[in-house]
């Protein structure tokens, strides 16, 4: 076999493997006469058909399928002996397969992972957040709790900021002449609820309300912003006819056994109930500052990645980021494609595959393998959310699938656990309310990409 390799553009690579038309030949003849043992035909007895005839029927067949085979062994046999990396597929052609040929020649097209040299762990200055859960970061914690579990009561007087009112509503733009209005069709609203106070209208909308008797109807002289989204209706005076249906003030609930027991507390009432938020709030500290500790060691490997990557990976991110963006936005395919261009998600793919291709080598160099005791607290966390965490431990250890994504997401928190501890960290004390702001803002930790398909010829 003859291998010879070019480069053509960037990771590209053109390589030909020519194997001798002997080869060729003895192969489709041993495989023609393995077959003319085995055949029956109408006026031959079984292994008795002659070979000639074998050929003439099946001869091209037979030769087809000996030079996949050859296609297939010679694509690998040719990335061992050239110590090649493929990063996608190859694409094949024959060359030349003529009779008279002396060899077959088989061109294949492939990209190649780029050479990754991972930066001195030891340059990267990060930044570790501490703060300390106080009496009176539980006690905002406890009244937010509150909040989530307000109710409406109806009252009878007139509403005020802050409740909540049931209008009806038209609306007309109205021109400079006197009397002249155009109807807003697409401002109406019926028996739609609003609170008062909330922003969502324009400008002396909602005060407008305030102080109005329930079942009366009144108007509103206002003006469209200037950056309102109706162009049509921006910067132009306005006539609201606002009917007020009902009035409902908001109550939060007391801090009894009642609303300790909707949490799932059943004893130890305002002290056990203030422990358990105490402790809610450490686990989530201790998350949003791993996040944040791992988005900074992302964006320091990034900020020294400069080396090319394989359009072809880049090219299946596309399509994933696009699908996800698909999946959480309810779009279908020909509207995705016109809101999200590839180059529009280009930039993105190419730096998830990029901190990929540089995390992979970090965990080659360092030989970091899937913690068995990491990976089981992964599975015992994931079973914890489910109603019978037994059954789902069982089945994540047998389906090969599942486990192998959280054994790989085990070993990117290890990658960058061997990261940090080579790092130079420095501590700063903060609020918990500043803690969980900083934490919240830092940029999600990058997902492992799109799996590149394998490199089977093609």
């Amino acid at each position: 076999m003859r291998v010879s390799v070019e480069t053509t553009e960037g990771l590209g690579r053109k390589m030909t493997v020519a194997v001798p038309q002997e080869k060729v030949d003895s192969l489709v003849d041993t495989r023609l006469q393995e077959a003319a043992r085995k055949m029956r035909l109408n006026g031959f007895r079984k292994g008795k058909v002659p070979i000639k005839v074998v050929r003439e029927r099946f001869g091209e067949d037979v030769r087809q399928e000996v030079l996949n085979r050859l296609m297939r062994q010679g694509w690998y046999d040719a990335v061992a002996q050239e110590a090649l990396e493929p990063a996608s597929p190859p694409v094949i052609r024959i060359k030349d397969d003529s009779d008279n040929a002396a060899e077959v020649e088989f061109l294949m097209e492939f990209e190649v992972y780029p050479e990754v040299s991972p930066p001195d762990f030891a340059d990267i200055e990060l930044e570790r957040l501490q703060a300390e859960v106080k009496e009176s970061d539980i006690d905002k914690m406890v009244e937010t709790l509150r909040q989530q579990r307000l109710s409406w009561h109806p009252v009878t007087r007139p509403p005020a900021k802050g409740d909540r009112v049931n209008i009806d509503c038209d609306a007309k733009l109205t021109a400079k002449t006197p009397g002249d209005t155009e109807e807003m069709k697409d401002a109406s609203l019926k028996g739609a609820d609003l609170e008062l106070g909330s922003g969502r209208m324009i400008p002396g909308f909602e005060d407008g309300i305030i102080g109005k008797a329930i079942g009366k109807t009144f108007s509103l002289a206002l003006t469209f912003p200037e950056d309102y989204h109706n162009a049509k209706a921006a910067g132009k005076a306005v006539k609201f006819t606002i009917t007020l249906n009902s009035v409902s003030e908001p109550r939060l609930p007391e801090l009894n056994e009642a609303f300790y027991n909707s949490f799932g507390l059943q004893e130890g009432g305002e002290q056990a109930f203030r422990r358990e938020v105490a402790g809610n709030m450490e686990r989530e500290m201790k998350q949003a500052g791993r996040k944040a500790l791992r988005s900074q060691v992302e964006s320091a490997l990034l900020s020294k990645a400069d080396f090319p990557v394989p359009e072809g990976i880049v090219n299946l991110e596309i399509n994933s980021l696009r699908e996800t963006l698909m999946a959480r936005t309810g779009r279908d395919r020909e509207t995705a494609l016109e809101a999200l261009p590839d180059a529009l998600l280009e930039e993105p793919a190419k730096r998830k595959v990029r901190l990929h291709l540089i995390m992979k080598e970090v965990m080659h160099r360092q030989n970091i393998k899937a913690d068995p005791g990491k990976v089981r607290e992964a599975v015992e966390e994931l079973a914890s959310t489910y109603e019978s965490p037994e059954e789902v431990i069982a089945w994540c250890y047998s389906d090969k699938e599942q486990l192998g994504r959280i054994e790989a997401s085990v070993v990117e928190e290890q990658i960058v656990d061997a990261i940090i501890d080579q790092a130079r960290i420095s501590e700063r004390q903060v609020s918990y309310q500043e803690f969980m702001e900083l934490a919240r803002a830092a940029p999600a930790p990058v997902p492992a990409p799109a799996a590149p398909a394998e490199g089977d010829p093609k």
